[in-house]
C-alpha cells in the first residue's frame, strides 16, 4: 500500500514538472519543423503558431 502511494506521489510531481515545462515553452513557429526535436513518445508541433508537447504513443 505505502509503494503504492509513493509511486502515485512521484507520478504527479512528474506531471506537475511535464506540464510547468510546456507552459513555459514559448517558441514560434510556422509548420512543425520550424519547432525543436524532442526524444519519443513526445511530440513537437505548431500549433497557433507556437510549438507545443504532445504526447505520442503510436
Amino acid at each position: 500500500m505505502a509503494q503504492s502511494l509513493i509511486f502515485v506521489y512521484a507520478l504527479i510531481i512528474f506531471l506537475f514538472l511535464f506540464r510547468v515545462e510546456a507552459e513555459h515553452l514559448k517558441i514560434r513557429c510556422v509548420t512543425d519543423d520550424d519547432c525543436p526535436k524532442v526524444e519519443k513518445p513526445l511530440y513537437m508541433y505548431c500549433g497557433n503558431h507556437w510549438c507545443a508537447y504532445k504526447l505520442h504513443f503510436v
